[in-house]
């Protein structure tokens, strides 16, 4: 029959520093099935370091590690974790209780590894009443006295029912009534078949053991037995020890993740201010990406309503080489259009449905004690229809005030605010460089078109501003609406044709200009996703350096918690459950601090609207972009930390200081 346990010519050096220390040095051991063994010996003797290599904590560098007749010190680290998890029980001098959890979830923690489904609370509950705690299941670990801690360690290791308690000096740490209380209850468990591997350096304690290996110098120089009689060993097949060593595969549902995310939460929780700092980054970073993409689609939106005042499928007929600079601005010849030129574009019916001739310049405007200088634009009786225009509060221009050159006007909001504030103004005599005009409408509100605001505009008829206020007897342009979009180009080239006939003009000649108010629209808007673009990729900044906090605080928690992780780690916690538990931790600390800079942002953009009067709009694209960010963040800044946690050795991480 093949033997429980078995070591073979065992070697295990530590390299401390720049020396070497032979920790085992050729160590065979047999262990039969219902033993208890008790590991005694000086310090420096290598009993702990056996203990280890006994438990899968640590692998030797030489020889060979049998269990149930299988070589399990050539087994990946993953593997052996299962195993752990499956069939060993530890018990250590320093207890490592998680501190910010109760002692049931203490108790209940192997079950996180196992891959089982369930709550498993009432079974931790079982174990706890088995060590006499039943009545303090929800305490933490500081309300407890150091007995109750190693008690509440001895149900921990029974709670996944193993078959091989190792107990690390379990005593240690306990005045003696606690260090019998605790001897009795593995004495307990011993009797009830359990296989106790102890290291002790207490005869006393030894005492309760039914066999006693001495070591010294890294070698087994005495092993007693006591009369035990082994109990027999039940057979195991492959296939039950290869469920044992690879465990259930992780899936979303099982209790590793919804175990993962309690136990976040809870590390989150423990450190709340530092937890706060890293989540801050983060939380500043997703509010300007929202508050700064609702200010630009808010540009964008105000921008599309502006364009739709310009009117559909628009050209517009300027004097001048360019619309903007040139000789509009007073080099070279500049052609002047006439009212001629207005009725031949009009007659062009199959592709233009209006046309209308215009004439701007300033003025100032008086009512009673107030004035206030202003632009003043002619138009033509299809101007309010082509740019919407017409006024809401009170009327357009007649035909007949047009060609009889009345003196009436249509005045924006602003010079509305400046000349009457709160009065109405329909019906109202004003003086447009000094000649009364008689208010008949307000033009609707258009708002800033770059650094000009539309609504400081007088509108009268455009033979009354040519003959009557300018004294000019030309147009400065002709607003054409095109039929059909499809006609643009043929009405252009049609349009510059008449107009170089009626002046005769060379087709070299730029003395005037015909843009297409879709290339304004392009331009405007090309120029507000850019700026939306720009602000959103600096708002991005800071999530990148959030992220980076968050980063460097997992990092330092992976340090602080080195003794936790070679805990879980004994407990069967494999490498891709240490990266999980990270990477949960790292992503909920991004998502908490994204749904808080969520609606920061959002108020943010609120308050930027009514204070401020910028036209915002928050939008859902807006929100998923800054939250898919603020997770990927936490994803990628916490892998490194997490893999680094991953790849801590268990016997390493229990030993650090």
């Amino acid at each position: 029959m093949k033997p429980f346990l078995e070591l073979r010519d065992v070697y295990r050096t530590y390299e401390v520093g720049e020396s070497t220390v032979q920790a085992l040095r050729g160590v065979s051991l047999t262990v039969e099935q219902g033993e208890f063994i008790a590991i005694m010996g000086p310090s420096g003797s290598g009993k702990s370091s056996l203990l280890q290599i006994l438990g899968l904590l640590d692998n030797p560098d030489r020889g060979d590690y049998y269990l149930f007749g299988h070589d399990v010190s050539k087994l990946s680290d993953d593997e052996q974790a299962g195993l752990r998890n499956n069939v060993a029980g530890f018990v250590f001098q320093q207890f490592h209780l998680l501190k910010r959890m109760s002692i049931v979830e203490n108790v209940r923690l192997p079950h996180i590894y196992s891959g089982l489904n369930g709550n498993f609370r009432e079974e931790a509950v079982r174990r706890l009443a088995l060590v006499g705690l039943e009545q303090r299941v929800d305490h933490t670990p500081n309300q407890l006295s150091g007995g109750e801690q190693q008690r509440v360690a001895i149900a921990r290791a029974l709670v996944r029912d193993p078959l091989i308690i190792f107990a690390d000096e379990p005593t240690g740490n306990l005045d003696t009534k606690n260090s019998a209380e605790i001897m009795k209850i593995l004495k307990g468990l011993n009797g009830e078949g359990k296989t106790i591997i102890m290291v002790t350096h207490e005869n006393e304690i030894a005492a309760y053991a039914d066999r006693v290996i001495s070591m010294r110098d890294g070698r087994i120089v005495s092993d007693e037995r006591r009369g035990h009689k082994a109990a027999a060993v039940a057979a195991m097949t492959e296939s039950d020890f290869n469920s044992m060593m690879r465990g259930k595969v992780v899936v979303w549902k099982d209790a590793r993740f919804t175990g993962f995310m309690a136990q976040a939460f809870q590390a989150i929780l423990a450190n709340k201010m530092r937890s706060f700092l890293s989540m801050l980054g983060i939380l500043v970073g997703v509010a300007s990406v929202i508050a700064m993409l609702a200010l630009g689609e808010g540009a964008k939106a105000s921008m599309q309503e502006q364009l739709k005042s310009m009117g559909s499928n628009m050209l517009s007929i300027r004097g001048g080489s360019s619309m903007f600079h040139g000789a509009a601005q007073g080099s070279g010849a500049v052609a002047r259009f006439t009212f001629k030129d207005v009725d031949d574009i009009t007659k062009l019916s199959s592709m233009v449905k209006h046309a209308d001739g215009n004439i701007g310049g300033n003025v100032r405007v008086v009512y009673e004690n107030k004035n206030w200088s202003t632009s003043i634009n002619g138009v033509g009786y299809d101007y309010g229809i082509m740019r919407s225009t017409i006024p809401a509060i009170g009327r357009w221009f007649t035909l007949e005030e047009i060609h009889s050159r009345e003196k009436v006007a249509i005045v924006g909001v602003t010079v509305i605010r400046e000349l009457f504030g709160n009065t109405n103004p329909i019906g109202k005599i004003i003086k447009v460089n000094r000649i009364n005009f008689k208010v008949i409408g307000v033009a609707p509100p258009k708002g800033f078109s770059g650094p000009r605001d539309e609504d400081d505009v007088v509108m009268v008829p455009v033979t009354t501003a040519m003959y009557r206020v300018l004294g000019k007897d030309y147009l400065s342009g002709i607003f054409v609406e095109v039929s059909n979009p499809a006609l643009m180009q043929d009405a252009k080239s049609t349009i510059d044709a008449l107009i170089r006939k009626n002046h005769h003009l060379k087709d070299d000649d730029d003395s005037f200009n015909i843009r297409d108010m879709t290339e304004i629209q392009q331009m405007l808007t090309s120029t507000t996703q850019t700026m939306s673009l720009l602000l959103g990729s600096i708002a991005a900044i800071s999530l990148v350096v959030g992220g980076i906090g968050i980063m460097n605080i997992m990092l330092v928690s992976v340090t602080e918690r080195t003794r936790e992780i070679g805990l879980r780690k004994s407990l069967g916690a494999r490498k891709r459950d240490i990266m999980l538990q990270f990477l949960v931790e790292s992503v909920s600390m991004t998502i908490s601090g994204g749904i808080i800079g969520i609606l920061i942002g959002i108020g943010m953009s609120l308050l930027l609207s009514y204070f401020a009067g910028w036209a915002v709009q928050t939008s859902i694209y807006s929100i998923l972009l800054a939250s898919v960010f603020s997770v990927v963040t936490g994803l990628f800044f916490g892998l490194w930390p997490a893999r680094k946690a991953a790849e801590l050795k268990p016997v390493e991480a229990l030993r650090y200081e």
